[in-house]
């Protein structure tokens, strides 16, 4: 490989000239531009950087013929240049000249694989070359390389509109194509569990999102990121469900004191600094709790009103982390009310949800899957996974929550993580429940 060529003296100096050239055209200063491009141009009239800038007025002038001499020889002088390449590649199109056009788009990539213009430009050449598989992959390629800091200008915008709808019917021409081929290994596998293999398609035609573990506080490795839990993984959850008309019950008779005797759940902050998805919510009873432990710290007035929904907790396996675990807590939902998307603090737990009173209406979604609670029916999360939940209805929803371990850890990994995470709350102070 050749080593790079160090630019000379009268390379700084024309690129100085240029780049003066576009800052006062950008601060509207047009006659001191248009004097700096001259002054370039009288002085190093045959400088590949001198040539693309002429090659590109000539091309903005519909110059093609013109445009394509300079911009050929700008290339040939600095094969190194991108911005060279890109504007004969624009060229050449307006030219009809499609092979030299790929080959010109292919040189700006060798230079910059995630040039954005380029790619976008293959990906059109590629249809009007009737390469409509190669077209889906150039664009989904394009899509797939911008970030949320990646600048994009406005004029792009509706080039990466049809890219996205480009890029999204191929996927379902290939969903299709896929599906066509497994009707046969489907028609043998009738009944089996295919809930992981559907997803895994879903994601690779990009009609499902993939969703991973994203904790606020603590990552704990390799955890599986399970979104919904086996409900046959927690056979104890099974005494809980069978007293679930005692459970609801009791939080009917608390319920009928009244809304205030709810706290809201979502109090920390100030409406200033609070997250503005949950300013809604803010000191609201929109989100209304009643806690029967909280973070670790037992609410005895409430425990003492709830004997038999404490009787079915029994063998609830909790999470012991004091300062943060257990928690169970009665969860209100009102009436027209929407949780929104959000992510747990710890991938070491996981959170139970026990349905009490569920309207019509009412759903959760956790990741990429979306389930309606059943009276009685419990289910396990993992909530440092996207989740959210809603109650269309015109009343409130409940729900009994729990969390408990995540059952891959080992009994040594629980005790010492409960012990580091106390550290970690009397370090900075957090540890006020830890002796309540």
């Amino acid at each position: 490989m050749n080593a790079p060529k160090r630019p000379t003296r009268e390379d700084q100096r024309v690129a100085q000239l240029i780049e003066s050239a576009y800052q006062a055209l950008q601060q509207g200063r047009q006659a001191e531009a248009d004097r700096l491009m001259r002054e370039a141009e009288t002085s190093a009239p045959r400088h590949p950087l001198v040539l693309n800038e002429v090659g590109q007025r000539r091309l903005m002038a519909g110059d093609l013929a013109g445009a394509y001499e300079v911009l050929t020889l700008s290339t040939r002088e600095d094969p190194e240049n991108p911005s060279a390449w890109i504007n004969l590649a624009a060229t050449l199109r307006g030219l009809d000249r499609r092979d030299e056009e790929l080959r010109a788009l292919d040189s700006v990539l060798a230079l910059d694989p995630a040039h954005l213009r380029a790619m976008l430009q293959k990906g059109s050449l590629q249809e009007l070359q009737a390469d409509a598989r190669g077209a889906a992959i150039t664009y989904r390629t394009a899509l797939q390389s911008i970030r949320p800091w990646t600048p994009v200008p406005p004029a792009m915008q509706e080039v990466l509109a049809h890219a996205r709808r480009f890029v999204d019917n191929n996927n379902r021409a290939l969903e299709s194509f896929i599906e066509e081929r497994l009707a046969g290994l489907r028609s043998r596998h009738t009944g089996m569990p295919l809930k992981r293999f559907d997803r895994s398609l879903g994601v690779l035609t990009q009609r499902d999102r993939i969703y991973r573990q994203q904790p606020s506080f603590l990552y704990f490795p390799q955890l599986a990121p399970i979104e919904f839990h086996e409900r046959s993984d927690f056979p104890w959850l099974d005494a809980i469900e069978a007293a679930t008309d005692d459970i609801r019950e009791e939080l009917v008779g608390v319920l009928s004191e009244g809304q205030t005797v709810l706290e809201p759940y979502v109090t920390q902050g100030t409406p200033r600094t609070i997250e503005e998805k949950w300013r809604g919510l803010h000191q609201s009873r929109k989100w209304g709790v009643y806690y029967l432990w909280r973070e670790g710290v037992a609410y005895p007035e409430h425990i003492a009103r709830c004997p038999k929904t404490v009787a079915a907790l029994a063998n609830w396996p909790r999470c012991e982390i004091p300062g943060c675990s257990p928690t169970a807590v009665f969860s209100i939902l009102d009436a027209h009310t929407r949780i929104p998307a959000h992510t747990g603090v710890n991938n070491t737990r996981l959170v139970v949800h026990v349905p009490l009173i569920i309207p019509p209406g009412c759903g959760f979604r956790c990741g990429g899957e979306q389930r309606e609670w059943q009276p009685g029916k419990a289910f396990v999360f993992d909530d440092t996974i996207e989740h959210e939940a809603w109650n269309d209805s015109d009343v409130p929803r409940a729900v009994l929550i729990l969390d408990i371990w995540n059952p891959a850890l080992s009994a040594a990994e629980r005790e010492l993580l409960s012990e580091a995470i106390a550290s970690v709350n009397d370090f900075y102070g957090f540890s006020q429940h830890r002796d309540a």
